[in-house]
């Protein structure tokens, strides 16, 4: 489970999003609202996802600039249907009521900034919150790691406290298991080190959390920490270390202090290992969607099929719940 040496010879290719890809041809396509597509990169990642059968998108936003978009790249939108609004505010808040008119499972992002799409997710009166935090993971294929890893939380909340990371371990939990990427996850919180000490207050909320754990206040995974990175990853550090855990050297989820450290993290594992990167929104009444410009046609692809998956599972899952 060890990340392989650099020198090893030896390179994996991307197969955990192809594994990904593949499995959404057991669920049907779930409808998706795309909003605010303008550019290439979005519109031909909704519909490249939408030819795989993975989603049945929904487009919303300027009528006239997606048709002009779809024209000026070659990309075919016939038969799919378009919300006329005229800018991108008006996209993200009609996407969010045309969730709760329940015409969608997913949201997905297009052309527009992620803050203008998480305002209209996170308004309180009309918003799409939960009792549950919203959080961001990265589901990150690297080539030289065996387990997909999930990172969490890179991108939407920047100083989490101990109850916010409880609900972001949670979401990231809850996305592993029944996304199906395998059952009790192993969870690393993440430090700078691996020992408990009081001038660094991450190291003190990973033993709360793991104690949270202990007694069920978060539920479903193993955990550790506090851990630092090469430990988390790697069974030889973790071994010099003398550490000895379930989750040391084998980690399939890591749970970084804030954002920055989660930014940099997965941004250095793209750029210096390699690593695509898909990227979903948890926590809110239905998945997230959230690509970039930077982003593969595979990682666009795969963050709609874990999205899927995701949305699918819960479908199936609502019924019990009910009862």
């Amino acid at each position: 489970m060890s990340v392989m040496p650099a020198d090893s010879g030896e390179v994996r290719s991307h197969t955990k999003y192809d594994r990904l890809i593949a499995a959404t041809k057991a669920v049907p396509p779930v409808p998706t609202i795309v909003v605010h597509p303008c550019d290439e990169t979005s519109l031909r990642g909704a519909l490249d996802s939408a030819e795989a059968g993975i989603i049945r998108p929904l487009l919303v936003g300027p009528e006239a600039k997606i048709k002009n978009t779809a024209s000026k790249h070659g990309l075919d939108i016939a038969g799919v249907e378009i919300i006329d609004v005229p800018h991108s505010d008006a996209a993200a808040a009609k996407g969010v009521e045309l969730i709760h008119a329940a015409k969608g499972e997913m949201l997905m992002k297009g052309s527009l900034h992620t803050d203008e799409l998480m305002r209209s997710v996170t308004a309180k009166a009309t918003g799409l919150r939960t009792d549950r935090r919203i959080s961001h993971v990265f589901v990150m294929d690297v080539p030289a790691y065996a387990d997909t890893l999930l990172v969490t939380d890179a991108a939407i909340n920047i100083f989490p406290d101990l109850d916010d990371k409880r609900d972001i371990i949670q979401n990231a939990i809850d996305l592993f298991t029944q996304a199906g990427f395998g059952t009790l996850p192993r969870v690393a919180i993440l430090s700078a080190v691996e020992t408990v000490t009081s001038k660094i207050p991450s190291t003190i909320e990973a033993a709360a959390l793991c104690k949270m754990a202990d007694r069920g206040q978060i539920t479903g995974g193993l955990l550790d920490g506090p851990l630092a990175f090469d430990n988390a990853i790697d069974v030889e550090a973790a071994r010099i270390k003398g550490i000895k855990s379930e989750v040391a050297g084998r980690a399939q989820i890591l749970v970084v202090p804030d954002l920055e450290a989660g930014n940099m993290l997965a941004k250095n594992l793209a750029y210096f290992a390699n690593a695509d990167s898909a990227g979903i929104v948890l926590g809110a009444r239905v998945p997230i969607v959230l690509t970039s410009r930077a982003d593969s046609p595979r990682a666009r692809m795969a963050s709609c099929a874990v999205a899927a998956l995701y949305a699918d599972a819960r479908r199936r899952l609502a019924p019990i719940a009910a009862a």
